[in-house]
């Protein structure tokens, strides 16, 4: 169990800083943004360059770390 932030921008410019667990599920980091930005969990796509991250799988099995930024769409 490791705290990690993990920050996530959209393409008009906002990020958001969101502290997780890396073994917390991509689902479960798009509710922590969600509850941010007042967007829905599942509107919300996360990527990094041509890699669409499933909601299923761990932020740790997609080896995410602190610090890491993330697209958001």
């Amino acid at each position: 169990m490791t705290l990690i932030e993990v920050i996530a921008n959209d393409r008009l410019g906002q990020k958001v800083r969101v502290k997780c667990d890396s073994d917390d599920t991509v689902g479960d980091l798009k509710k922590l943004i969600a509850a941010q930005t007042g967007t829905k969990p599942e509107k919300i796509v996360l990527k990094k360059w041509y890699t669409i991250y499933k909601d299923h799988i761990t932020l740790s099995d997609y080896e995410i770390n602190d610090g890491m930024s993330l697209e958001m769409q």
